[in-house]
């Protein structure tokens, strides 16, 4: 896939949405420092391009309902392709894991699962294990409060400072 170049406006859009949400065209356009027509072209472009999947408030969860969430390490038994794609295809089922991500190193896999309760996470769990994933050992660590939780900064990250 070829990369579509990105200069430090666009950089200030993406970050703009990333923060804030959908916009208006005036209001992304006084953040990103354009004018709004080339403003919204820009963004119907970097949208085009797949550079944003969606638009998601951040809901602060203990205000809505009490709930469990664990992170989890996963290892695997064997490391064939056909084993990493059966555990990712479980885990794309599972409403409760929020997040997963592949790790290189001791450990396989790094998992969010969110629960209403112990008991629904340790559900979940038993069904990681008897649907005979091929999980040779797990470690579970309760999260007891988010100390930080925020997107990547666009600009440092991709060396196009804000001006």
């Amino acid at each position: 896939m070829k990369r579509l170049g990105l200069d430090a406006t666009d950089i200030r859009i993406l970050t703009a949405i990333q923060q804030h949400g959908q916009l208006s065209k005036t209001r992304l356009a006084e953040i990103a420092n354009i004018s709004p027509t080339p403003c919204w072209a820009r963004l119907d472009r970097l949208k085009a391009a797949g550079f944003i999947r969606g638009y998601h408030a951040d809901i602060v969860l203990d205000k809505v309902c009490n709930f469990t969430e664990v992170i989890v390490t996963v290892s695997l038994t064997h490391h064939r392709k056909a084993d990493f794609d059966r555990f990712e295809s479980f885990v794309k089922t599972q409403d409760e894991i929020t997040e997963c991500i592949s790790t290189g190193g001791g450990i396989d896999y790094i998992v969010r699962v969110v629960c209403a309760s112990f008991a629904a996470f340790q559900e979940v769990m038993d069904a990681m294990l008897s649907d005979e994933l091929g999980v040779d050992r797990y470690m579970t660590y309760i999260a007891s409060r988010r100390v930080k939780s925020i997107p990547p900064n666009l600009a440092k990250l991709t060396g196009k400072a804000a001006k």
